[in-house]
């Protein structure tokens, strides 16, 4: 178990999940922090982000609460985030990987979230967006969005793929949990989710049907989807749902560029420019852009291109907020500063820039932008740990401009940061991920090329 390094005193005025005011930044002098190394800041935020799917799982299934309010942990207590799961996963095989999780202790937490996610509920092989922890049941996340979610379901298989990979070659019980993994993710039905069309939608729900008629076209977070689509051995999509839908018959190229580099891609609802960070995050945990390419992008140039795009626009600073600079960026979904001071939600993004600094945004960036994001690193835990980081790493979000931090923990966010790190130290989960048979064979289907990988 982790030991709580940091037990930062955190006071909020409302407990809602979207709801009351953040806390204001300490303005009493704090005592001087040790400056850390490199290498220790790394392993301390890897660390960190780390706890919150150990420390603070939720407590039945051993999977990924959807949030965690420091002022109110019993909210919400028993959400499971099936995304979050997905990202939570791949964190916890980081942290066997180095050393801060017990290896015997993981197997067996890691075999009772598997044993949770078989006896769940689920439809046409595809999770929820949220489940009970406690029953298996779904937990609509809307009126009509009470059935399966593909594209959380698709970010959780990327998880069940790395564990296999990670632990098929170990013990007797490694083994088993590596076959469980397996299963799972077998057992979706990406073929039923494109309606008999060349595409994948999003959500069905056995109450509804189709009605929410979310159709996955590029380019967002969603590119994942479509290569598990593709990838799978028992229910496996047609190239042309990915070429027809995602890229549009090629209309997802855009030849825009920001600051002088290039955009690539439509991003969708900002066009020419580039959207939330989270959408170069999601899809490459365990997907690697480098050298990785298809007829519609170099992906590395894609990733890396959003990632310092959005680093120079945070400098230029074309809306004046306090303190954005070159070690004080990012901005992405996650939680935000509401005009009345309470707390809310937005996909903060250049042209959604509400003055709100999200850390996962530069911190998942790490593999694209290694220098930059490691200013931002040091700035959280060498100038502002008291008053930004708290019990499970950075805090999700904060505001400067408005001397505003929320003390909460959105799963999405803290389960990227820990994975990309490590993709930046060692490349472990691109290697296990892109090293799966399927995946290889998925991605060759849909006409990519690897430089790293030989395909």
């Amino acid at each position: 178990m982790f030991f709580l390094i940091f037990l930062n005193s955190c006071s909020s005025s409302s407990p809602g999940g979207n709801s009351g005011t953040g806390t204001p930044l300490p303005t009493t002098p704090t005592t001087p922090v040790p400056v850390l190394t490199d290498t220790e800041a790394m392993d301390q935020v890897q660390k960190d982000a780390i706890k919150y799917f150990w420390d603070y799982a939720e407590t039945n299934s051993k999977l990924a609460r959807e949030r965690y309010l420091t002022d109110d942990p019993s909210f919400e207590a028993n959400i499971v985030t099936t995304g979050g799961s997905g990202f939570g996963l791949m964190s916890i095989v980081v942290g066997v990987e180095r050393g801060f999780v017990n290896r015997s202790e993981a197997i067996s937490r890691l075999t009772t979230a598997l044993t949770f996610l078989e006896n769940a509920e689920r439809f046409h092989g595809a999770w929820p967006h949220w489940i009970n922890g406690k029953t298996g049941k779904v937990i609509p996340f809307g009126t009509k969005d009470n059935g399966g979610d593909l594209v959380e379901t698709s970010f959780l298989c990327q998880g069940l793929l790395t564990v296999r990979e990670y632990f098929k070659n170990g013990t007797t019980a490694e083994q088993a949990l590596a076959t469980k993994a397996d299963n799972l993710w077998k057992g979706v039905e990406w073929d039923w989710y494109t309606k008999g069309e060349n595409a994948l939608y999003w959500h069905w729900s056995p109450t509804y049907g189709w009605e929410m008629n979310f159709k996955l076209e590029g380019y967002n977070e969603c590119l994942i989807t479509y290569i598990m689509g593709a990838a799978s051995p028992t229910h496996p999509i047609p190239a042309a749902a990915y070429h027809q839908a995602w890229a549009r018959n090629g209309a997802i190229v855009n030849g825009g560029s920001q600051y002088g580099i290039p955009v690539l891609f439509n991003y969708n609802g900002a066009t020419g420019n580039v959207g939330p960070m989270f959408w170069a995050h999601y899809s490459y945990l365990g997907l690697d852009p480098t050298n990785l390419t298809d007829q519609y992008a170099d992906y590395w140039a894609l990733t890396q291109n959003h990632a310092k795009i959005m680093n120079k626009y945070c400098i230029a600073n074309p809306r004046q907020w306090k303190d954005y600079s070159e070690k004080c960026w990012g901005l992405t979904a996650s939680y935000s500063r509401n005009n009345d001071g309470s707390t809310g939600y937005s996909a903060h993004q250049p042209n959604n820039d509400l003055g709100v600094i999200s850390p996962t945004a530069a911190l998942s960036s790490f593999p694209y932008t290694p220098a930059e994001s490691m200013k931002f690193l040091h700035y959280l835990y060498d100038e502002k740990r008291s008053s930004l980081v708290g019990i499970a790493g950075p805090y999700d979000a904060f505001s400067p401009h408005y001397n505003w931090v929320t003390p909460r923990y959105l799963a999405i966010d803290q389960g990227t940061i820990a994975p990309m790190v490590e993709n930046y130290r060692t490349g472990l989960l691109w290697k296990l991920f892109m090293n799966a048979p399927e995946v290889k064979q998925g991605l060759v289907k849909l006409g990519f090329h690897s430089g790293k990988y030989n395909f």
